[in-house]
């Protein structure tokens, strides 16, 4: 068997401006002095003329990204999800989202496995805060292969959409002569009618992994990839609310706000079913290696297995 293949979606990221760079004109990208770790630095070398270090000054960077956006351009603006999303919050709201201006949000560095940075840089709460933002557009790609898809696909959405990027390499497992990404279209990946699990960018592949094991014990369970958080697939989780009549959610993100709210929202709407979500607990994160951390949280394919085991009394 063939060894797994691991890239980080941030380096996917970096990666496909600069693919990208070419066939649209009109891309501009701006970093916030991180184009190192965003992997922003590809394009930069690629294409100088586009590039812009706005510095340590991220809410300063949308405004010029809203500005680029005024004039035609489709600018990314780039940073540490803490920032991008956290810090530069009410920019985003007021400059980007309020004139629906088309400027696309990379964030990277998200979520428990940024690891040794600890609590001040693990941002749990961005996909909640962007959530809130009329019109915005959530994406949280899974592997190398949905984040080079997703990144082409967030340009050719007209409007303003936040990109959700990784710092630890995840397992590639989507085949890129056969994907197909769809902007507000979730991913049937294991089929099964026992329960299904909903799980998003880091935490897809432990869904799968954990499919599997329980399948090896007699639990058929079904796996959906939800890759756009805004707009949700309603009808991908209503199906599997009313054929399964149960649904785990996993995310590494915080269970308020995230993925787990908004698939309790549609089966709220839709059809009424038990909900039980895998997430950082209403915790701040800490120092640590990221694998590690992500055990620690219970964001791991064996707690998955052990809360279908529990949820369906087994």
């Amino acid at each position: 068997m063939a060894d797994v293949i691991k890239k980080a979606t941030r380096e996917s990221y970096g990666e496909a401006l600069a693919e990208l760079g070419d066939k649209y004109e009109n891309l501009y990208v701006l970093d916030a002095d991180l184009a190192a770790a965003t992997k922003t630095g590809i394009f930069k070398k690629k294409y100088p003329d586009r590039f812009f270090d706005c510095g340590i000054a991220e809410a300063n960077m949308m405004g010029v990204a809203a500005g680029l956006a005024a004039t035609g351009k489709i600018p990314f603006a780039s940073s540490f999800a803490m920032f991008a999303a956290g810090r530069a919050f009410e920019i985003v709201r007021n400059s980007i989202g309020y004139p629906h201006l088309n400027v696309k949000i990379g964030a990277t560095h998200a979520g428990i496995s940024v690891g040794e940075d600890g609590a001040t840089h693990q941002c749990n709460e961005d996909i909640a805060l962007m959530r809130t933002i009329p019109g915005m557009v959530i994406i949280n790609p899974a592997d190398d292969v949905e984040a080079k898809a997703a990144v082409e696909a967030a340009i050719n959405h007209v409007g303003p959409v936040y990109m959700r990027f990784g710092r630890l390499a995840a397992p590639v497992f989507n085949d890129k002569e056969t994907y197909k990404f769809e902007l507000g279209k979730g991913i049937e990946l294991r089929e099964g009618n026992d329960i299904t699990i909903v799980a998003t960018g880091l935490m897809v592949n432990e869904a799968l992994v954990a499919a599997d094991a329980l399948k090896a014990d007699g639990i058929n369970a079904r796996v959906i990839n939800i890759h756009t958080i805004k707009p949700i697939d309603k009808d991908i989780i209503a199906k599997a609310a009313s054929e399964t009549g149960t649904i785990v959610t996993v995310e590494e993100h915080s269970v308020i706000g995230g993925l787990g709210s908004a698939v309790c929202d549609v089966v709220a709407e839709t059809c009424p079913c038990k909900v039980v979500k895998i997430g950082v607990n209403d915790v701040y994160g800490h120092s640590g290696p990221a694998v590690d951390l992500l055990k620690q949280f219970g964001l791991s394919s064996e707690n998955i297995i052990k809360t279908v085991k529990e949820t369906l009394g087994k």
